[in-house]
């Protein structure tokens, strides 16, 4: 069969199906974050009023999705640009690409992936100040320092990768802005996995104090290893990872790494805010109040409704498991019958469950009856 592919060398070829390749994977991307953000959306919008946060995160999300919408609608636009209007272009469509960097369009695909990326740097470092803050704020504020400044400087770095890749007769793939955008991509990576180390550790160590003291089922829903990489954001740092060793040797494979890196880290911080919508998010509070375990009232009705008994809430402190003393004295008297406790008669619970029914029964006393 004759060929009738475009005549351009096979490196470039490749590297225009990977550019496409990395169009298919934000637009899939961008299709989860839209299912992501409805279901955040509306879980904080329910919760508006009983409390504060849920306006800002909802502000937050809402933010996000219109710059993630422009950026995908920048993607689309220079596809065209480059396939259907300039098809014709000497060199083909890739050499259009770099040789147009300057036009608005391009200039506003690296913005909002610069901002894109910042915001969600900036959603990382406030929730490893909020699992870090149970351990005392000042603690906290010494955990983020290092973090923060680093994610200061990669906004400088962003900045000038920016400027410079949108400069006339530069590109992304020029060496002054692929060095500025390397140092960028370096920068927010560690700052993600030092985040993403902090966070882990730190739940880690909750963990082992909540499974010590609370039930494995009970103690899942914060401790599990599934909300360990949710809540550490580790997604993006394993796909920002692979992106930037891509895009350092120049492999061509980083277009598509960088879709994946982009829409990895907006689907990890919709997860976090999904949680903290549900209320199942670590907060500064959350080992203080399950370290505890409260059990609710128990009520008793009689079969006819007539009486009511309410045994009040106590609380069992199960940071400290029970001595063998405490065992044989507490719970071995239910298992036994006739046996004691503090020195008084245990009834068995059957007997004593009927002696509670035949008093609610009785017929009212003689003295009762021969009142008029």
């Amino acid at each position: 069969m004759p060929y009738y592919g475009p005549d351009a060398s096979p490196e470039d070829i490749f590297l225009e199906r990977t550019f496409v390749a990395g169009d298919f994977v934000c637009g899939t991307g961008y299709g989860a974050q839209l299912v992501l953000y409805t279901s955040c959306a509306i879980f904080l919008w329910k919760t508006r009023k009983e409390r504060r946060q849920s306006k800002y995160l909802l502000a937050y999300i809402t933010l996000l999705l219109c710059i993630e919408t422009l950026f995908m609608i920048v993607q689309a636009r220079t596809v065209q640009d480059m396939y259907i209007d300039n098809r014709n272009y000497p060199g083909g469509p890739w050499t259009y690409f770099l040789a147009t960097q300057y036009l608005p369009i391009n200039v506003m695909f690296y913005a909002t992936l610069f901002v894109l990326t910042f915001l969600s740097d900036l959603l990382v470092l406030w929730r490893c100040w909020v699992i870090w803050t149970a351990s005392g704020r000042r603690t906290a504020y010494g955990v983020i320092a290092l973090p923060a400044l680093m994610i200061l400087a990669s906004f400088v770095m962003g900045t000038l990768w920016t400027l410079q890749s949108s400069q006339p007769g530069l590109s992304l793939y020029s060496k002054l802005p692929q060095a500025y955008g390397t140092s960028y991509y370096a920068i927010s990576l560690s700052v993600n996995i030092i985040l993403t180390i902090l966070i882990m550790a730190r739940l880690l160590m909750y963990r082992r104090t909540m499974l010590a003291s609370l039930p494995e089922e009970h103690a899942k829903h914060y401790v599990s290893l599934a909300t360990i990489m949710i809540e550490s954001a580790a997604l993006y740092s394993i796909l920002a990872f692979i992106f930037i060793v891509t895009y350092a040797i120049n492999n061509p494979l980083n277009q598509i790494f960088l879709g994946a890196a982009s829409s990895g880290q907006q689907i990890a911080g919709y997860l976090i805010i999904y949680r903290l919508a549900e209320g199942r998010a670590w907060s500064k509070d959350t080992l203080a109040k399950h370290t505890r375990n409260t059990l609710p009232p128990m009520h008793f009705a009689s079969k006819e409704g007539a009486a009511h008994t309410q045994l009040s809430t106590f609380q069992i402190d199960t940071s400290v498991p029970p001595s063998k003393n405490t065992q044989n004295s507490v719970y071995s008297p239910l298992k036994e019958e006739g046996s004691t406790l503090a020195g008084s008669p245990v009834t068995p619970i059957k007997e004593r469950g009927n002696n509670i029914w035949s008093r609610m029964r009785k017929p009212p006393s003689s003295h009762a009856a021969s009142m008029p």
